[in-house]
C-alpha cells in the first residue's frame, strides 16, 4: 500500500471539497467519506500495480531505494506475496470503481469520462505511460489533480466549475513533480527495464529545470485564480510553500546526480506536495 505516502490523496481531495463547499456553502459528509474512499482505494491500488509490476518485470532487483522512490521493496524480500499484491490491487481498484459507479448513478453520466479515464490510468499506468516520457510527467498530476479534484468537485455538487478546474492545476504540476524528482535515483535501474522518462531521455540536470518549471506554474496557477475572481484571496496560503519549493529547485539542480545528497529535496518535494494543497483547501473554506 506505500501507506506513508497515502497522505497525499486527503490533501489532494481536500482542494475539491474546498471547491466545492465555495460553491455550496455545505459540506454532505456522508458523501465526502465515500468520496475519500473511493480516492484512497485509487491510490492503494495504483500503489500495489507499481509493486506487482515492478517485481514481475525484475526492476525492483535493480532499484537503488531512498526514502521517498523505488517502493518499498516488499516483494523481492517477500516474493510469495506477489499474488497477494495483485488481489490487493484489484480489490481496491473494484471499490474505486463501484463507489465512482455510485456518484455517476447519483449525479449523472458527465462524470464518466473522469472515471474512465482514472481508471485506466491506476491500471495501466505501470505497463504502459512509463514508457512513454511525456505521459509518465503528466499522467501523476492529471490523475491526483484535474481527475481527482475535478471528480470530487463534482461528486459533491454535481457540476463541474472552472473554480475547480483552476484549483486542480495546483496538485496537477506538483504530483507530476513529485514523481518526477523521484524518477532521478531510479535513472538506472529504470533504462534497464526500457522505461523512458525525461531523466533517461535529456538526463537528470534538465529534468530539473521542468522540475521547477512546473513549480512555478502551480504558483502561477494560484496567483491568477485570485487575480480573475475564481478563487478567493485566501488561497495565496498556497504560496507558503515557496519557501520549500526554492531551494529544492536548487537542490534538485546542484545534486541532480547524487542519489544521496538529493534525499533531503525528495523529502521537500513531498511537503510541498501535501502543504500546498491543504494550504489552498483552507484558503477556499476561508474565503
Amino acid at each position: 500500500m506505500r501507506v506513508p505516502f497515502l497522505i497525499l490523496t486527503p490533501s489532494c481531495v481536500a482542494v475539491g471539497i474546498g471547491t466545492a463547499y465555495r460553491q455550496t456553502c455545505q459540506i454532505n459528509w456522508i458523501y465526502t467519506f465515500f468520496v475519500l474512499i473511493g480516492a484512497v482505494s485509487a491510490h492503494i491500488s495504483v500503489n500495489a500495480f507499481n509493486e506487482y509490476f515492478d517485481f514481475k518485470s525484475g526492476l525492483d532487483t535493480r532499484t537503488r531505494r531512498t526514502p521517498f522512490s523505488g517502493g518499498s521493496g516488499m516483494l523481492p524480500s517477500n516474493p510469495e506475496m506477489h499474488k497477494a499484491t495483485l488481489f490487493l490491487a484489484l480489490s481496491t481498484f473494484a471499490i474505486t470503481a463501484v463507489i465512482g459507479g455510485y456518484f455517476v448513478w447519483l449525479r449523472g453520466w458527465q462524470l464518466l469520462p473522469i472515471g474512465i479515464l482514472g481508471l485506466i490510468l491506476l491500471a495501466t499506468y505501470t505497463t504502459w505511460w512509463v514508457y512513454h516520457p511525456i505521459l509518465c510527467l503528466i499522467a501523476p498530476g492529471v490523475g491526483f489533480g484535474i481527475l481527482m479534484v475535478m471528480g470530487t468537485h463534482f461528486a459533491l455538487t454535481g457540476t463541474f466549475s472552472l473554480t475547480s478546474f483552476v484549483a486542480s492545476l495546483v496538485p496537477t504540476f506538483l504530483v507530476s513533480d513529485l514523481l518526477l524528482l523521484n524518477q532521478f535515483p531510479d535513472v538506472v535501474a529504470d533504462s534497464g527495464v526500457g522505461r523512458k522518462n525525461f531523466p533517461i531521455i535529456i538526463g537528470r540536470r534538465p529534468s530539473s529545470l521542468i522540475y521547477s518549471a512546473f513549480n512555478l506554474l502551480a504558483y502561477v496557477a494560484i496567483v491568477l485564480g485570485v487575480k480573475f475572481g475564481l478563487l478567493p484571496s485566501m488561497a495565496l496560503l498556497g504560496l507558503i510553500t515557496i519557501a520549500l519549493a526554492i531551494p529544492a529547485g536548487v537542490g534538485a539542480f546542484v545534486h541532480a546526480d547524487n542519489a544521496k545528497a538529493l534525499i533531503p529535496f525528495l523529502g521537500m518535494n513531498v511537503l510541498i506536495n501535501i502543504l500546498t494543497p491543504v494550504l489552498v483547501a483552507v484558503g477556499l473554506f476561508i474565503g
